[in-house]
């Protein structure tokens, strides 16, 4: 219950970090809100457990979020991003990952998703602090180049883990970790990390490469 009550924590924290990083924008928030309770409705009510069904159900969350995410990318006035907000929510990748450890130990999803198999998030989490930092104390000087290069490393990694995380969710399609399953994001309140913090991590890493420093 802890980890489930410090999970939905972590995904309020994050979609408040998006909303002041957008400099507040009021649909942000509206839209962002609805999102959050639909979907959590839809996985406190076991909907996305049933995987023996085509097309799988989770493509009731990624086609959603990818059209929301378009829709905030395009919309957002960039001059209103807050840069600092974005790269402070990065940070949070760090509990997420000690949170997908957690799960691990608890055999509801695979190793493979872990900073001890193939995920290796929790490194831009980390780094996400110097940068941060760096970016507080003396924004005019962080290097375009190396904070570019931080972003795009970052959307690398986060591409890699939702491959994963997909390919490894009990569905028709399911090509890893046949033996361990990824149950848990099937599942309240873990069903977040794909339908709320997942889009909100790749947009603020777009809307860091799309908006000028500081």
């Amino acid at each position: 219950m802890l980890l489930q009550i410090t999970f939905v924590g972590i995904a309020v924290l994050a979609f408040m970090l998006f909303y002041f990083g957008t400099g507040k924008n009021a649909k942000v928030f509206v839209f962002g809100t609805l999102w959050i309770v639909i979907s959590g409705l839809m996985s406190y009510s076991g909907f996305f457990q049933k995987t023996n069904v085509l097309p799988p159900r989770m493509i009731f969350i990624l086609l959603p979020v990818v059209v929301l995410a378009v829709i905030t990318y395009k919309k957002l006035n960039i001059i209103d991003v807050k840069p600092g907000y974005l790269i402070a929510l990065h940070i949070l990748r760090i509990p997420i990952e000690l949170t997908l450890y957690q799960l691990f130990l608890k055999g509801k999803i695979p190793i493979l998703m872990t900073f001890r198999g193939w995920n290796y998030d929790i490194l831009i989490g980390i780094s996400a602090i110097a940068i941060w930092g760096y970016y507080t104390l003396m924004p005019k000087r962080l290097n375009m180049i190396v904070f570019r290069a931080w972003n795009i490393l970052g959307l690398l990694f986060l591409l890699s883990i939702v491959s994963i995380a997909i390919l490894s969710a009990p569905s028709p399609i399911q090509l890893l970790a046949i033996d361990t399953p990824n149950l848990a994001l099937i599942t309240f309140p873990y069903t977040l990390l794909p339908a709320v913090i997942v889009p909100i991590v790749l947009l603020s890493h777009l809307l860091c490469l799309k908006r000028r420093l500081p």
